[in-house]
């Protein structure tokens, strides 16, 4: 959530420079905008709503400038608004933060015991304000963000910009990504390396507990003893054409499509490279999966897998509320945290606790030198490239296919998989590409079944075992992008209440999979049916012939493998189902209403 970039520089075009930044941070969800940049002084603009409106007021203005800090609102402390967004600006400290300052209440009535007044009802506001306080005692700037950063309690990156040194910006993070950009006409700080790649791939990661002084032509790490610290210079492996929708119509069509070459890359890769399986599961009597949103519901597949074909225990929890379950974990749990940003507030949270109480700790990440992927004990990513729609899609997918792998790997480690079932499954994870195109080639299929929902306000999915996970992320699909009211059952839980909500043309997208379920969840769709249900059952090829006149308004077959991608295919359909509800619906896809795409508050 929110974004955040600045831009110091050898011309004066650092405006356009960071407008430029910004908008290829807008993927992470946001309700305003602003800019503060300088000339013989600091100017700021702000606006509500999208960075167009932003940058019409710019118009409006001079903007030829050296030096600017720029940031997208999505609102936590007051109300979207001009007034809210940032940059805050506080006696002679100007700044922009991603992140948020959980004891600002207290700070706030500090500082206007000391004759502060405040015009906002923002956390950021009281940050800035602190800091202004501090360098009005210290005389110094890095001693007072560093006297001010230890005051504050949460999660904050700051850009930072002082009325008596104009073309320089300070920066310093906790608990929120912020990186240092380098090119040869000036110097960036960023909250995404997406922000700077049309300018520069060459990077620092900022450690927490650093603060960094950012010139036109120099940038100078510090400690909190304000020695300088060395960095490592590192090349972004993607470049900004990634972060083009290349002649699809939304970034999310764009990201399905990605998926066989991302998928199949994931597998390719688990047979070519040694150390993606060397986790002994032999030593852990249990295992952990903490995750939120699309990567929880990867984590319930996962679990499936594990204990379904490793035989070993799992327990999967939403990261927020993991830490109130500390005292089950010990030194002999695994915990696999999962995490498409490597950011994500709640899974850190829980990644920092389990490693306290001395369990191994596997990360499951995409964003390269993320922070979870640092503080981890195992990391092993996904590779999945930029994913610029809000909703995921291949982060999911991608997340589902590194589970699978695990648990083929805790098969093998516990003697459970014999060279037959081996053959097998590595022919169908080398050959899910073709499969995975073969579900994206049903466009007119989707479409059709959207056109049957999309006028619907409520809607269910049904399925059993591995399908009943499918069936949450399928839900979620929906519900983000097309605002339509679902919700995922068991399909066993039906008669336990939620068939009374079933009335006439209630649309039912019934998921099954699993031949030994198979007939139990046609018995849940007929009940569904004999109450008015409007019926979309999802299948496999195995089931081709099977004669759904009688329960079912819609089929979709999709290919028929193991369990280990079964979920990769349906879950495809799904999304492409999704896609087009929402589009029918006018919706604005890639970028939903209220949601944010990297989770960096708890």
């Amino acid at each position: 959530m929110c974004g955040i970039i600045g831009y110091t520089t050898k011309k004066d075009n650092a405006v356009n420079v960071t407008i430029s930044g910004l908008k290829n941070l807008e993927y992470r969800g946001y309700d305003s905008s602003g800019i503060a940049f300088t000339t013989d002084r600091v100017n700021i603009i702000k606006s509500k709503g999208k960075i167009a409106n932003l940058e019409e007021k710019l118009t409006q203005q001079d903007i030829s400038s050296c030096c600017a800090i720029a940031h997208t609102r999505w609102a936590t402390h007051g109300e979207p608004s001009e007034m809210n967004a940032h940059p805050h600006r506080v006696g002679s400290v100007t700044l922009v933060h991603n992140g948020i300052i959980e004891n600002y209440s207290q700070l706030k009535e500090e500082l206007i015991s000391k004759g502060y007044e405040f015009k906002t009802q923002t956390d950021t506001e009281v940050a800035t304000a602190y800091i202004d306080y501090c360098y009005k005692q210290t005389k110094d700037k890095l001693q007072a963000i560093i006297q001010a950063c230890s005051k504050f309690r949460g999660s904050y990156a700051f850009n930072i910009i002082f009325d008596d040194e104009l073309q320089t910006i300070y920066a310093t993070r906790k608990d929120s990504p912020l990186v240092i950009g380098y090119s040869h006409e000036g110097n960036f700080a960023a909250s995404d390396v997406s922000a700077i790649l049309n300018y520069t791939k060459q990077y620092s990661l900022i450690d927490e507990g650093e603060f960094v002084k950012i010139n036109k032509d120099v940038v100078t790490f510090y400690n909190t003893k304000l020695q300088i610290v060395q960095k490592e210079i590192k090349t972004a492996t993607w470049d900004a054409t990634q972060y083009q929708k290349n002649g699809y119509d939304h970034f999310m069509l764009k990201e399905i499509f990605e998926q066989p070459d991302v998928i199949q890359n994931i597998y390719n890769r688990y047979y070519d490279d040694c150390s993606y399986n060397d986790i002994d599961f032999t030593k852990f009597d249990k295992i952990h999966i903490v995750a939120c949103g699309s990567a929880m519901h990867a984590s319930l597949v996962g679990k499936y897998l594990l204990q379904t074909y490793a035989k070993i225990p799992v327990m999967v929890e939403i990261a927020s509320e993991y830490r109130y379950a500390e005292e089950l974990i010990t030194p002999s749990t695994l915990l696999i945290v999962v995490s498409q940003s490597g950011e994500t507030a709640d899974t850190l949270a829980a990644l920092r606790l389990a490693k306290e109480k001395g369990a191994y700790v596997v990360g499951i990440v995409n964003a390269v030198g993320s922070t979870i992927s640092r503080e981890v004990d195992k990391c092993i990513y996904t590779y999945a490239g930029p994913e610029i729609a809000v909703a995921t899609t291949k982060g999911y997918t991608s997340q589902v296919a590194v589970l699978s792998t695990l648990a083929i790997n805790a098969m093998k480690q516990n003697g459970l998989l014999d060279a037959e079932n081996e053959k097998t499954l590595k022919n169908d994870l080398l050959n899910i590409k073709e499969k995975l195109e073969d579900v994206l080639k049903n466009k007119e299929k989707y479409l059709d079944i959207a056109k049957s929902i999309y006028n619907h306000e409520d809607l269910f999915f049904i399925g059993r075992g591995i399908d009943s996970s499918i069936c949450m992320e399928g839900s979620l699909k929906l519900k983000e992008i097309s605002y339509m009211h679902s919700e995922s059952y068991s399909a066993g839980e039906l008669k336990h209440g939620t068939i009374s909500l079933i009335e006439n043309g209630t649309p039912v997208i019934a998921i099954a999979t699993n031949e030994e379920l198979f007939e139990k969840t046609v018995s849940n769709v007929k009940e569904t049916k004999a109450r008015g249900a409007f019926s979309i059952f999802i299948t496999t090829s195995a089931h081709q012939d099977y004669n759904f006149d009688e329960f079912a308004d819609k089929v979709v077959i999709v290919p028929n493998t193991t369990e280990f991608t079964q979920a990769i295919l349906v879950v495809t359909a799904l999304q492409l189902i999704a896609y087009e509800t929402a589009k029918l619906r006018k919706c604005d896809i890639d970028k939903p209403r209220n949601l944010a795409k990297s989770v960096t508050v708890e």
